[in-house]
């Protein structure tokens, strides 16, 4: 064990949050921006009502992507995601090869970790002692 690099774990974890929100905008934007197709997508994948799943995960992935960069209830938002990943594995990507799902893979650990770590120091929740024990 470094313990000394244990005086950065807060950055690591700002970093892990930015870089997660990040991506989950990118992903969600297209989303919500035309949410017809994202609800018929969802629906020809098998998740009835296509429309409302649609817009449930377009709706995580811009906000909770925007409030995890921010530390705004973080672990909420990181524990929804996480399960949104897991499902995802499940179901649609479960006959993908490894290559095909290092991505999500990623995904879902990121947000695991930030889901049991909390958001760190430089958070709002943090700033509002929410969600810390």
């Amino acid at each position: 064990m470094i313990s000394f690099l244990f005086v950065f774990n807060n950055w690591a974890l700002l970093l892990a949050r930015v870089v997660l929100g990040l991506i989950l905008v990118k992903h969600g934007l297209p989303k919500i921006k035309d949410l017809k197709k994202t609800g018929k997508d969802f629906a020809g994948m098998g998740f009835k009502p296509g429309y409302f799943w649609g817009v449930v995960v377009a709706l995580l992935e811009v906000v909770g992507g925007i409030f995890i960069m921010a530390g705004f209830l973080t672990q909420l938002i990181a524990i929804l995601v996480a399960i949104q990943f897991f499902i995802l594995l499940l179901t649609i990507k479960r006959s993908s090869k490894f290559g095909d799902i290092e991505f999500d893979l990623i995904i879902l650990a990121t947000a695991f970790v930030i889901a049991t770590t909390g958001a760190g120091s430089y958070s709002i929740d943090s700033f509002f002692n929410l969600f810390l024990y």
